[in-house]
């Protein structure tokens, strides 16, 4: 375990917290706004202070191959795209070794749960889970409540649960949905051992609203967040990356 114990540490190089920002989007939605040019928007959170992105596996090949970056790859391995008769249905298009033998630094399973199709993935997860053990690389499960009823996918109850799903089945880091207060999040933190970090959701009206919902996870315990969109299609990535981190690193704006 020496391997996953070496690369997890990379995942929280900046300090107790991580700040990972999801770049995986081209395969679900397409080149949205902030994704046409990758590899500026990386080189921009990196020097924000970012620990990682979070990208398929034909865009770590390209970022790699840049050799100019200095951040965390970590290689999603889950894919549906809107174009689907069912998006929430998440096959598994890559493995743990491939990963690895990119040069990956972590990997990445979604997670729907209460979809029609949730044993399927669930049991692709607790497949990777074993594959990181034996190649010694971290898992990072992204695990959402998507049942059908918009209200679950926040309910303090269900989310804790989601968490509970992934330590069991063997993720070393779990993101979920933030569930609006500190007080209720704190459940999902306190239901496992692993560390818990926030998804950033759909892109949000202001800055402020979004700092707010960072400090508040970080007041209840979580270990970090994975903000996409509201980072990467931001005015300025590398400023608001930078007020993040301060918020994770010392509990305020810097």
């Amino acid at each position: 375990m020496r391997g996953k114990q070496l690369r997890m540490q990379r995942l929280f190089r900046h300090s107790h917290n991580t700040l990972i920002v999801p770049m995986d989007h081209g395969v679900s939605v397409g080149p949205v706004p902030g994704l046409e040019d990758i590899l500026t928007t990386v080189r921009e959170v990196a020097a924000g202070g970012a620990d990682a992105v979070l990208v398929h596996k034909g865009q770590a090949r390209h970022l790699i191959e840049a050799g100019e970056v200095d951040i965390e790859l970590i290689v999603h391995l889950s894919a549906s795209t809107d174009l689907a008769p069912e998006p929430r249905s998440k096959e598994l298009v890559s493995t743990a070794e491939h990963a690895v033998k990119l040069g990956a630094t972590a990997v990445s399973v979604h997670v729907n749960l209460g979809s029609p199709e949730e044993a399927h993935m669930l049991k692709g997860l607790g497949r990777v889970a074993e594959a990181c053990d034996d190649w010694g690389i971290p898992l990072v499960a992204m695990m959402y409540v998507r049942d059908g009823i918009k209200e679950n996918e926040y309910n303090p109850v269900k989310i804790a649960h989601a968490a509970r799903v992934a330590e069991e089945l063997g993720a070393d880091i779990v993101k979920v949905n933030y569930t609006g207060s500190p007080d209720t999040f704190r459940q999902a933190v306190e239901a496992v051992r692993i560390p818990v970090i926030i998804a950033g959701g759909p892109k949000m009206d202001t800055t402020h609203e979004l700092l707010v919902m960072v400090k508040g996870a970080i007041a209840a315990g979580a270990r970090g967040v994975a903000i996409g969109r509201n980072i990467f299609q931001a005015a300025n990535p590398r400023e608001l990356t930078g007020q993040i981190r301060g918020i994770l690193d010392t509990g305020l704006d810097r």
